[in-house]
């Protein structure tokens, strides 16, 4: 810094003016830990975290609370007419006539104000809208529902390293393995062997895309991640006749194709005839529908139990057993000894900037604890 102390508003100042430019600084920094040799890029950790905005949950709206507040609001200015009327009949310039006519400008703002609100939720098709931060979500964490985003980063398994780092407008992980993957590839300028992360991302769509590219995912399945028995009925209990595409069930009754859910992307098998269902002695215990017993089959389902059966891999388990202390360390760092406990900026490229600059932190950290000041300054002179 040649002993240059800048005030934090110049920082400030700085990092605002320049988000574009801030969040290419983590990239820079992941091309010198490859030239260093820090960085492999063969098995990638995928994880995500909250982290709360620069705003109030108490300025989250949505359609039932602005709808709510509406109704309320009506009925308070009625009220204030009336009383408007009566004081005006008494006296024009009555200081509480003046007083009042000021409250109900403030509540007539206040029901345009919340009427705009009402009709950007309903355009933008969102569930809710914060009036301080526009782009943050309602996010839930461990000290409880929050204004906030979904920080994600992608670590690298030799060193720890943080690849690639983004941050999303999502309350849940199931729409970015896929993303960040592909986005540390870019950086990292080629695909990995290995992509791990814990059952949050466990969404076949989303998995398929890395496993069309020849990369082995290693993501359990909710059931999987739970430890959950197979149960005497459950959907693994019956088998599936490919040929016929149907399945079969324990007591050996046919359960044909009826129907494709698109919204889920999946195939509905049903029992033929439903008395079948009614008459046999495990109804109650396999299902309590009166139609009988349905099973829902993925577009993808073959490609869904072999993710599964490849995560249960001996190779596989020990990779994932290295997913906390590689994935997990850098948010314990950022959260805890940084004291990052909420966005100081603004709006989706905000964040992204400012998540740009922990995660380059983190990485300038354990460069120092590897190899040393000397060697990092020596590098990054040359």
């Amino acid at each position: 810094m040649g002993g240059l102390r800048p005030d934090h508003k110049t920082i400030a100042r700085f990092r605002k003016d320049n988000k574009n430019i801030l969040k290419n600084i983590l990239k820079q920094c992941v091309r010198l830990c490859i030239d260093l040799g820090l960085i492999e890029g063969n098995t990638l950790f995928v994880d995500g975290t909250k982290i709360r905005a620069g705003a109030s949950i108490q300025n989250t709206w949505t359609k039932d609370r602005c709808e709510s507040y509406l109704k309320g609001v009506d009925q308070y200015i009625e009220s204030i007419l009336s009383e408007c009327d009566t004081i005006d009949e008494q006296e024009e310039d009555h200081p509480s006539l003046v007083n009042l006519q000021e409250e109900l400008k403030d509540k007539e703002y206040l029901k345009s104000r919340i009427q705009g609100i009402l009709k950007e939720l309903r355009e933008q098709g969102r569930e809710s809208i914060n009036t301080t931060d526009p782009d943050c979500v309602k996010v839930k964490g461990r000290q409880g529902i929050h204004a906030g985003y979904n920080g994600q980063i992608v670590v690298d398994e030799k060193h720890g390293l943080i690849v690639h780092s983004d941050v999303v407008n999502e309350s849940n992980d199931i729409n970015q393995f896929a993303p960040q993957i592909e986005q540390a590839h870019q950086t990292l300028g080629h695909p990995c062997t290995n992509a791990c992360a814990d059952a949050g991302y466990s969404n076949t769509p989303e998995l398929k895309k890395i496993d069309d590219q020849h990369i082995k995912v290693i993501v359990p399945s909710q059931k999987q991640a739970h430890g959950r028995a197979v149960k005497p009925f459950d959907k693994e209990q019956f088998r599936y006749d490919e040929p016929n595409d149907r399945y079969i069930c324990p007591q050996g009754r046919p359960l044909t194709y009826t129907f494709f859910c698109k919204n889920r992307n999946h195939k509905v098998y049903q029992i033929t005839d439903k008395s079948l269902c009614l008459e046999c002695p495990y109804f109650g215990l396999c299902t309590k529908a009166q139609y009988g017993r349905r099973i829902r089959r993925l577009v993808d389902e073959d490609l869904k139990l072999k993710l599964q059966h490849q995560y249960d891999q001996e190779l596989s388990q020990a990779i994932y057993k290295l997913r906390k202390e590689k994935v997990e360390l850098p948010f314990g760092h950022i959260k805890r000894n940084l004291g990052v406990t909420a966005f100081l900026l603004r709006g989706l490229e905000g964040v992204k900037a400012e998540m740009s600059l922990l995660a380059s932190c983190f990485n300038i950290t354990r460069m120092i604890n590897i190899i040393g000041v000397p060697l990092l300054m020596a590098k990054l002179m040359s």
